[in-house]
């Protein structure tokens, strides 16, 4: 370090421990890797929960609003954004008040990133620390691996060479990359490119859908069945779930407090994207989308959709690395190699976790269906009704209330209204997410399985064509006519 850098403070960055310095870095290489590599500022903390709130959730939206019908899709988009951005900040209080009462029993986490399951071991004890860490960890293996299916989905429809299944071989392998990336600040500039990337896919299936207009007799039926209804509503209780990796990325920043409203503005930012093409699309496709639960599917090939599909799988990938990394975390503390300094051997140590996500993509292939799966059984407990307990249960004597490092702002009713917020959060997401939403979602996965089986080659995908035989037909002959006429022909055949 040159004399002339003067020391600011320590940091943490992933598992080590990096000195902050005023003044010009000492070479070009210091510059780049400080502008792209080490984020820890609100910014960075923004674009990490924009970026990770939607991915291929986007492209799964439009299937929503042909189970709901437009204005129950509108609505309920509004509202789980709401709802969603509470819990984050009862999960940003609950952080700052864990690390203020360790740091005031000297606790140093400069070697160790804090998790979720530990906030509430230290604040409730180890059953609410089980509890957590159970549903944490479930909600996190399968956000992985629907990341997984959504790449061999999305790849698909630029290159058909190679079926879905292939596909997750090829891109479970890519994705194994990630064990590379130390921690959430290391995500920097993926955050901000993810953020872009879904934006302009975004943009590019509201225009589109736009541009191509309604089909020819298209029917918005809307809410026909109740199991469908759910089925939809809970896939949007998993949009705006992103909070498994929240702690973690509140652990990045260089100031966790300021964390409080950054959820909500990330909200507000990624509404702009998700209503403007759900509601294109379901407005030119209406009915059609309760059979193609990829957006992707239903538009006409171009260079744009090309471009959208390549840019949503980079983010994908982004997307990956973000629900796998506390795993990676949490892998790393129970064998013991989360202090370690070696990022090839923490490396190594990661690649088991990467195995059963691989695996079960490739049994599970049902993109919109496992959606809906996740939000109504593990979401509504990760993100909805655990967060809301958790913050009951810490503050309900009044000297917690009394001592609390961040009481409640007067527009929230203080103690009492937040405590009246937190109990219609547990009730309605306990009923209507878990119990209704649970119901349609599994009876919907079931009949996905009963119709395409496990480990199915190619999930929804268009049914191969027939070549006719290469004869020459006689000039006065009558047109041939359809395939359907000739049983005799193999129409399994793949061509």
């Amino acid at each position: 370090m040159a004399a002339s850098d003067k020391v600011v403070e320590t940091v943490i960055v992933g598992n080590y421990v990096e000195m902050e310095t005023e003044g010009k870095p000492t070479d070009v290489k210091a510059r780049l890797s400080k502008i792209l590599w080490h984020g820890g500022s609100v910014y960075d903390a923004w674009f990490s929960c924009a970026s990770n709130q939607v991915a291929q959730v986007l492209l799964t939206l439009p299937y929503s609003f042909s189970q709901l019908g437009m204005l129950s899709g509108i609505m309920f988009q509004l509202f789980y954004g709401l709802l969603g951005s509470w819990t984050a900040y009862l999960i940003s209080i609950l952080y700052v008040e864990y690390r203020t009462r360790r740091e005031r029993e000297k606790v140093d986490f400069r070697n160790h990133v804090i998790q979720w399951f530990e906030v509430l071991d230290g604040l409730l004890g180890k059953h609410w620390r089980n509890v957590g860490l159970a549903f944490n960890c479930t909600f996190l293996l399968f956000g992985s691996v629907i990341q997984l299916i959504a790449c061999a989905s999305n790849i698909y429809y630029i290159n058909d060479n190679l079926d879905k299944r292939t596909w997750t071989y090829i891109f479970g392998a890519c994705c194994a990359t990630t064990v590379f990336i130390p921690s959430f600040r290391n995500y920097r500039i993926w955050s901000f490119l993810g953020l872009v990337m879904t934006t302009y896919t975004a943009w590019y299936l509201t225009i589109a859908s736009l541009l191509h207009g309604q089909v020819e007799g298209v029917k918005h039926t809307g809410p026909a069945k109740i199991v469908l209804y759910f089925t939809g509503a809970t896939n949007i209780l998993y949009t705006f779930g992103g909070h498994a990796v929240t702690v973690e990325i509140m652990h990045a920043m260089w100031k966790p407090q300021k964390f409080k409203a950054i959820y909500l503005m990330a909200t507000l930012y990624v509404l702009t994207l998700t209503l403007p093409s759900a509601v294109a699309v379901y407005w030119a496709f209406g009915d059609l989308l309760l059979d193609h639960s990829n957006a992707f599917s239903l538009l006409p090939r171009s260079h744009f959709r090309d471009m959208a599909v390549v840019l949503m799988l980079i983010h994908q990938f982004i997307t990956f690395g973000f629900a796998c990394t506390p795993l990676y975390f949490v892998w790393e503390k129970a064998i013991g190699m989360h202090e370690c300094k070696s990022l090839c051997k923490r490396a190594a140590a990661r690649l088991p976790v990467v195995v059963p996500i691989w695996f079960l993509a490739i049994i599970f292939p049902f993109f919109g269906p496992i959606n809906s799966t996740v939000g109504s059984l593990l979401v509504s407990f990760t993100v909805y009704i655990i967060p809301a307990m958790a913050h009951i249960f810490t503050f309900k004597s009044a000297a917690a209330r009394e001592n609390a490092v961040e009481p409640p702002p007067k527009c929230f009713g203080r103690w009492v209204g937040t405590f009246v917020i937190n109990v219609f959060v547990v009730v309605w997401v306990l009923i209507v997410g878990f119990g209704f939403g649970g119901w349609a979602s599994m009876t919907n996965f079931v009949r996905q399985i009963d119709t395409f089986g496990l480990f199915a080659k190619c999930y929804q995908c268009p049914p191969p064509t027939v070549a006719r035989p290469p004869t020459m037909p006689h000039p006065n002959a009558t047109a041939a006519p359809p395939l359907h006429h000739y049983p005799h022909q193999n129409h399994t055949r793949t061509l």
